[in-house]
């Protein structure tokens, strides 16, 4: 007797593959950058990021302020489209460490500063820059204490401008120390951190050599007046004595013309008991996280509470009329047909070809892009694939996704169009618009913002070469991808509407107050799951801290989608039941509108919380940024509202005949 093959379901294949990848492999970090050792003496080099301030917003060059040079010159370090895009310009520096060696070094002299050099020291130091340098792929950390409560930043300033607003200072000693884990020689595999660093550490290779890894990089920043003259008898690296940072005002390195700025550095190598997956722990923290944490559950229950009322309430009225009708006899229906009211009046108008139906398709195509390119990069964020060691690998999948998600751009876009019209005709027309709609407005805002920049010379600006780059991904990925999606989209099967359309459309009767209020009116729903959220976003963007709670993000997305579903649904019903049959860009801005609250959002926390960002050319990229979100925002929300009306009057008006 000959037994049956044996069936492997294929999720027990990825089941088993991934256990035997687990197995074979060693030593890999998901997540962000691999591990480093390093053995006694072993020298270390910092590098350093673009100059940044919550002031201005405008990014510059490290070495466009006259430092310290390294001995081989400046070369700048490989940067992915997402560093590029962010103005991430990361250099090498002189600033080297030599591991487990604590010791004073001496780095140059500048020679005397000019007029230029004086302006744009004391410009860079009154407008709040600080100096972001790198070790180990770790940005660095100091800590202050206001008010009695110790806070923490990433970076350290250019400069010192005391309360009195007399001469200005700069930084010119920097003690650093190094946090350093002892690592014993196992092999390391790590699954994923998530949020908090977490790591499966095995015993997989205990033949590896034994050395440090960096777990932690911090700095305190001092100004110190030094002896010129005899500090230029030194040269770089050479051993100088221990300083202690002054307080006395007097003792600080004035800017001023004429005088020659000394630079030196100490560092202490202390050991930690950080282990190397979880030392990016510290930087993830964030001040009053109870505070966020119930903030968000609250106002996530709440609002699932109300939109839960709300719908079973219009699951209730639906169900209940639909029951009434059914219950009827032939004669009764064809009575009650003659005395028909509210949203059964409609049936011969209600699949009316609505005004620009071009303009529609295009919208919900690039809707659904975005959605879609959205969800899955939080859902991998949540996962740990998005590491903040990775700099730039957030905006980079982001736009990888959705170069790739063209395609169903264009398929939705096309069989929407083709439900609409009945007809395949003019196909490539609305996937050549859906490729280029949003992309063209994103592409004419960033102009506009890149010239800004260009005109301030900021590392922020956009080179000439990836703009190139940029169009090649556009015309030579995108749009082929979206023409390949409108072309399955034409071999589609059609949707075929439930009722047929009157040749006359129906007049729809007066009404005492304009329903688009109503339609604005209900973004304010929608926009109640998302605020609290915003507000890190924009914090994390505009005021340089860390965003990691992409779990809550996720939770927030989903809440998001359910609310906008169902005040469109709520929306079309009540507008259908005032005989107005115009639903279609009605159910569309009824989520949409979010966008408009959002933006308005955003012109608050411009005028409330980024007080200290100064100057029309700051406060014109702000306002660029938050209307390209705001209109990714409308495209996204507005889709997910239009999609499930379109689903609901579908079935409602199949679920019921009427002749």
């Amino acid at each position: 007797m000959e037994l049956p093959p044996l069936k492997i379901p294929f999720i027990h294949w990825i089941f088993l593959s991934v256990i035997v990848f687990v197995q074979v492999s060693n030593g890999f970090y998901l997540p962000g950058s691999y591990m480093h050792t390093y053995s006694n003496g072993d020298p270390i080099y910092a590098k350093v990021n673009s100059l940044t301030s919550i002031e201005t917003e405008l990014p510059f060059s490290y070495y466009s302020l006259p430092y310290c040079q390294p001995p081989g010159g400046i070369k700048k370090s490989a940067e992915n489209l997402g560093e590029l895009l962010m103005g991430d310009q990361i250099d090498n520096s002189p600033y080297r460490f030599r591991m487990n060696i604590n010791e004073t070094l001496y780095l140059c002299t500048t020679s005397p500063l000019n007029e230029h050099e004086v302006k744009l020291l004391k410009q860079r130091t009154r407008d709040l820059y600080q100096v972001n340098m790198i070790l180990d792929n770790l940005p660095v950390m100091r800590y202050t204490t206001q008010n009695g409560v110790k806070i923490q930043w990433t970076g350290f300033p250019v400069g010192y401008t005391p309360s009195d607003g007399g001469a200005d200072y700069i930084i010119n000693h920097l003690k650093f120390t190094v946090l350093v884990h002892e690592y014993e020689g196992s092999g390391v595999e790590i699954i994923g951190t998530g949020e908090e660093g977490l790591g499966v550490i095995s015993e997989a290779d205990k033949k590896k050599a034994s050395g440090y890894e960096i777990v932690g990089f911090q700095v305190v920043p001092c100004s110190i007046k030094y002896d010129p003259e005899a500090m230029k008898k030194h040269k770089m690296y050479d051993s100088v004595p221990s300083v202690s940072c002054p307080t006395e005002l007097d003792k600080y390195q004035v800017i001023k013309e004429q005088e020659r700025i000394s630079f030196t550095y100490e560092v202490e190598f202390v050991k930690s008991d950080i282990r190397w997956p979880s030392r990016w722990d510290a930087y993830l923290k964030m001040e009053g996280s109870r505070v966020h944490w119930f903030s968000i559950l609250n106002s996530l229950m709440v609002i699932f509470f109300l939109a839960g009322i709300v719908f079973v309430i219009f699951l209730r009225t639906v169900r209940r009329d639909l029951t009434r009708y059914e219950e009827l006899d032939k004669e009764a229906q064809a009575q009650m047909n003659e005395e028909l009211s509210g949203w059964k009046l409609v049936v011969g108008d209600v699949f009316r070809e609505p005004d620009c139906s071009k303009l529609l398709c295009v919208m919900v195509g690039d809707g659904v892009q975005i959605l879609g390119m959205a969800g899955v990069t939080i859902v991998f964020a949540a996962l740990g694939f998005m590491s903040p060691a990775s700099r730039g690998m957030l905006l980079t999948g982001m736009i990888i996704l959705y170069l790739i998600l063209g395609i169903v751009a264009g398929y939705v876009s096309v069989r929407l169009w083709r439900t609409i019209k009945g007809t395949t005709e003019g196909w490539r027309s609305i996937s050549w618009s859906a490729a280029c709609f949003f992309p063209g407005i994103a592409f004419f805002i960033l102009t506009v913002l890149n010239f800004i920049l260009w005109g301030s010379n900021s590392t922020g600006a956009i080179p000439i070469s990836l703009y190139f780059e940029l169009f090649f991904l556009w015309f030579c990925i995108s749009v082929p991808l979206t023409l390949i999606g409108g072309f399955m989209g034409t071999k589609a099967q059609p949707i075929e509407y439930p009722v047929r359309t009157n040749q006359i459309p129906r007049e729809i009767p007066a009404r005492k107050y304009p329903s688009w209020l109503l339609v604005l009116g209900a973004g304010t729903l929608p926009f109640g799951t998302l605020f609290i959220e915003l507000f890190f976003i924009l914090s994390s963007i505009w005021l340089g801290r860390f965003y990691y709670v992409f779990g809550f993000l996720l939770v927030v997305l989903l809440l998001l989608v359910i609310v906008c579903a169902e005040v469109s649904v709520v929306l079309t019903y009540m507008h259908l039941c005032v005989e107005d049959w115009r639903w279609w860009w009605k159910a569309f801005f009824a989520s949409g509108s979010v966008a408009l609250y959002v933006f308005l959002y955003s012109i608050n926390y411009l005028v409330f919380d980024l007080q200290s960002l100064s100057g029309p050319v700051s406060a014109t990229l702000y306002l660029g940024y938050s209307l390209l979100m705001a209109i990714a925002i409308m495209l996204s929300t507005g889709t997910i509202g239009f999609l499930m009306s379109f689903y609901f009057v579908h079935y409602l008006f199949s679920s019921v005949k009427i002749d």
